[in-house]
């Protein structure tokens, strides 16, 4: 046993890459990226630290490049998934009453192999799979990963720190228990980071996971339990099963030992999700933990006021960084009337400078988007703006599937700020666009704040601080992480805690303690030094 007062090292965000021109990190990219085009592999489900393969197979394709296979996965169906739920079960127990020092050094070693031996593994991964940029790439599955593994140990810490106060004659002290039961871990395609943070934030407090990664995303998955397994988390931990979620998450959700869900992904998924908790509460061993971070229409809104460049400059990174597809990414704005000529002529200008193909090119800004449904469903809300009066498409609009599912960056001018490609997740490089009077400044505030029924991500671009007071408060509940003259995305591990409500989920700020605090179960202990020994109270004490 380890006698000694164990503390986190202090975290420092992990600096980004530039992947420039003649440095070391571009040309080991590079050549990462060529070994895994020229190598596809075979990906296993993980259970109970096995690799399991049973030959139902899902091919691994660029989105960029149809032509290209990365490799296949063997997809789990419910017998599967409930096997891994028996693996999770398994290891509970050992895992659950490990020191938690020896479990927050396990997420701090796999820190260091992600920033070191497996960065340009898993930022290739990104690339291939998922069609990033190396930027884009870097800042998700290197840094924002190699973050939330250091940061939340430190989260951790904090956690558990938290005591009550004592009394003289008495000690109180609390225990931050694991959940009982396991955990579902439900990953989206779009950001690696999440894929890692899921599962691993409540394993870290000593909870068991069955982790479903996005069927678009499993190269990526795949090497992250690699990473994991280098840095010593036991067996049956974390319990990999790849698969359609319609098959995969039933029989987690209906499990009596289903302790909490750790979610990413659209808001009707969800939504379905915990109807199906909800719907016979009772069958479980204890309330699961639902925890939901969902879609978005993030806004950026632009005052009289503002730096006509940097609102430019910003709403294109916002908007078109990673073609669209982050929830948090700028999917509508408003623009006043007095500057709009200039934002329109600026905007048109730079839009068509945007690069976009293949992401082994390092000139492209843009790649294509994760696969078949996506483009399908962005291209017709491109088609509706062209057959609609209400709207004007400024650029972009063009699209084609043939080679990869690329879709221009596209600008649209909605007439109605009500209107559908106002109001409705598009999840793609569409941004929407509105003018409004300047003297409604206030009343277009509001009309923000209600067209949508999202509230993730939203930014102010304004100098005078009159007009970024009224939109704070105007638009307090519009956006969970909202920005001042800057863009909606790019959250920082430890610096935004990032998350939203409404109907972006429950806004429980990954990034922070606070979501740390959902995968425990406190329970206070109070010791009495010198106990009563009669049970007799002085006021029953005659005169």
């Amino acid at each position: 046993m380890f006698n000694g007062i164990f503390r986190i090292p202090e975290p420092q965000n992990e600096p980004v890459y530039s992947y420039a021109p003649g440095t070391p990190e571009r040309s080991e990219l590079k050549a990462k990226l060529k070994d895994m085009l020229a190598n596809p592999i075979d990906v296993p489900m993980i259970i109970g630290g096995k690799e399991v393969r049973n030959g139902d197979l899902v091919n691994l394709r660029c989105p960029h490049d149809h032509s290209a296979k990365l490799g296949q996965f063997h997809q789990a169906n419910a017998d599967y998934a409930l096997q891994a739920i028996a693996a999770a079960n398994d290891a509970k127990k050992e895992w659950s009453e490990m020191p938690w020092d020896a479990r927050a050094i396990i997420l701090l070693k796999a820190a260091e192999l992600l920033s070191t031996k497996y960065r340009a593994v898993l930022n290739a991964a990104s690339m291939l799979n998922m069609s990033k940029t190396p930027h884009q790439a870097e800042i998700d599955s290197a840094c924002e990963l190699i973050d939330f593994w250091r940061f939340n140990t430190h989260f951790m810490e904090e956690v558990y720190g938290d005591q009550p106060f004592s009394n003289a004659g008495i000690l109180n002290y609390m225990e931050h228990r694991p959940l009982e039961g396991f955990v579902l871990a439900i990953t989206p395609f779009n950001f690696t980071s999440i894929a890692g943070n899921l599962p691993t934030a409540p394993a870290l407090m000593g909870n068991t996971v069955v982790w479903k990664p996005a069927s678009s995303a499993v190269l990526p998955a795949y090497y992250i339990m690699q990473v994991l397994k280098e840095a010593g988390m036991p067996d049956g931990v974390i319990n990999m099963v790849p698969g359609p979620g319609p098959v995969v998450a039933p029989p987690a959700l209906d499990h009596i030992d289903l302790g909490g869900i750790h979610f990413t992904g659209s808001t009707y998924v969800f939504s379905t999700i915990w109807l199906a908790v909800g719907s016979d509460i009772r069958k479980y061993y204890s309330y699961p933990r639902i925890v939901g971070e969902t879609g978005g229409k993030d806004f950026v809104f632009a005052h009289a006021s503002c730096d006509v460049e940097a609102f430019v400059a910003n709403t294109l990174r916002g908007a078109f960084e990673y073609q669209g597809q982050k929830c948090s990414a700028a999917s509508r704005g408003y623009v006043p009337e007095s500057i709009w000529p200039q934002v329109k002529e600026r905007m048109l200008d730079e839009c068509a400078q945007i690069g976009m193909g293949d992401i082994c090119d390092f000139k492209n800004f843009m790649g294509a988007v994760i696969d078949k449904k996506a483009f399908k469903t962005i291209t017709e809300y491109i088609d509706l703006a062209k057959k609609e009066s209400n709207y004007e498409i400024l650029c972009g609009g063009g699209y084609d599937d043939s080679e990869g599912y690329f879709i221009e960056p596209t600008i649209i001018l909605s007439k109605d700020p009500h209107s559908r490609l106002m109001s409705e997740e598009i999840f793609g490089p569409v941004l929407t666009l509105t003018v409004y009077p300047d003297n409604q400044y206030e009343e277009m505030l509001d009309v923000c704040d209600r067209t949508s029924p999202y509230a993730l991500t939203g930014a102010i671009f304004a100098l005078d601080r009159t007009a970024i007071v009224k939109a704070m408060t105007r638009l307090r509940h519009a956006a969970g992480n909202f920005y001042v003259n800057d863009k909606p995305t790019g959250a920082v591990v430890g610096q935004q805690p990032f998350g939203g409500s409404r109907a972006s989920g429950t806004n429980d700020k990954a990034g922070s303690w606070l979501n740390l605090e959902r995968w425990v179960s406190p329970r206070t202990i109070k010791e009495t030094f010198i106990p009563a020994s009669d049970w007799r109270y002085p006021y029953m004490k005659e005169e």
